[in-house]
């Protein structure tokens, strides 16, 4: 089975067809969805819907968020770290980190919210689900002050220097539908050379969509969709396949088990077996 490290099902274009998202997944061989919060505000949201679905959830703030995040909303997460840290289906932190990509942004807001999350989760005993775009070397400044159980570098772009040192800190790199496009020769390159061990898989649905799914802007204009979902994670990784000369079984055995690696407590979780409705699941305290 595989596993889609990194998955927004919460997201609001899924609103109209979510549960249907979902088998399409599972017909596809997708056995574990896991669901990183944006933000406070949905918190309950990924984690009721990991519980519904048989997945699980990180929680945290991300750095495109910080920006209309209070203050208080760390304390928050601290607070329902504390309270979810029984819930098996709670693997990380995250999504967390710094983006330098993006015009705008307060980075030193970005930078004071990514440190305390480090710090959070560092006192959690929890990975962390990083958020990589042209900030590596910021990050790994953040990750050596804090040291962290390791995690999962999402959507990784960064140099070969860069890449091997999130690999001896212990976190995984993220691979998804930017790999699929042939001019992605970085991306490409690294996962074609990387360690087997550090490689994972995502979709980071519903954005990155592959080079099947792409529109242009003006397409999207036209009305012309490019969502991306997690069923589309086997076919993503028959690239990562034909760059590794994996075969498919081999290419999910690899990077499920590193998934499992990088966030411990999926180990325990059955694949795409669900609990009790989110109004019946145990409050966790």
């Amino acid at each position: 089975m595989w596993i889609d490290s990194h998955c927004h099902l919460d997201a609001p274009e899924f609103d109209a067809d979510r549960d249907a998202v979902v088998a399409r997944a599972r017909a596809a061989g997708v056995g574990t969805l896991v669901l990183p919060a944006v933000e406070a505000g949905n918190f309950d949201a990924v984690r009721e819907l990991a519980h519904r679905h048989g997945g699980a959830y990180a929680l945290g703030i991300h750095p495109l968020f910080v920006g209309r995040a209070a203050d208080e909303d760390l304390a928050r997460l601290a607070d329902e770290l504390a309270r979810r840290r029984g819930d098996a289906r709670l693997v990380a932190v995250g999504e967390i980190g710094i983006d330098h990509f993006i015009p705008g942004h307060d980075h030193d807001r970005q930078q004071r919210f990514f440190v305390a999350q480090l710090e959070l989760a560092r006192d959690a005993g929890l990975p962390v689900i990083v958020h990589v775009r042209r900030s590596a070397d910021t990050l790994l400044h953040g990750l050596r002050r804090v040291d962290v159980a390791g995690g999962i570098a999402h959507a990784f772009n960064g140099s070969r220097v860069q890449a091997d040192l999130f690999v001896e800190r212990g976190f995984k790199l993220g691979f998804g539908g930017a790999m699929t496009f042939e001019r992605a020769l970085q991306i490409r390159r690294l996962a074609a050379t990387l360690p087997e061990a550090a490689l994972v898989l995502e979709t980071d649905s519903p954005d990155i969509p592959p080079h099947w799914l792409y529109r242009s802007a003006a397409e999207r204009a036209a009305g012309q969709q490019s969502r991306n979902e997690p069923g589309e994670l086997p076919r993503i990784a028959q690239t990562l396949a034909g760059l590794r000369g994996w075969t498919l079984a081999q290419t999910a055995a690899v990077t499920s088990a590193n998934v499992r690696a990088a966030l411990p407590r999926l180990a325990a979780l059955p694949d795409m077996a669900p609990d009790l409705p989110p109004d019946m699941a145990p409050d966790m305290q």
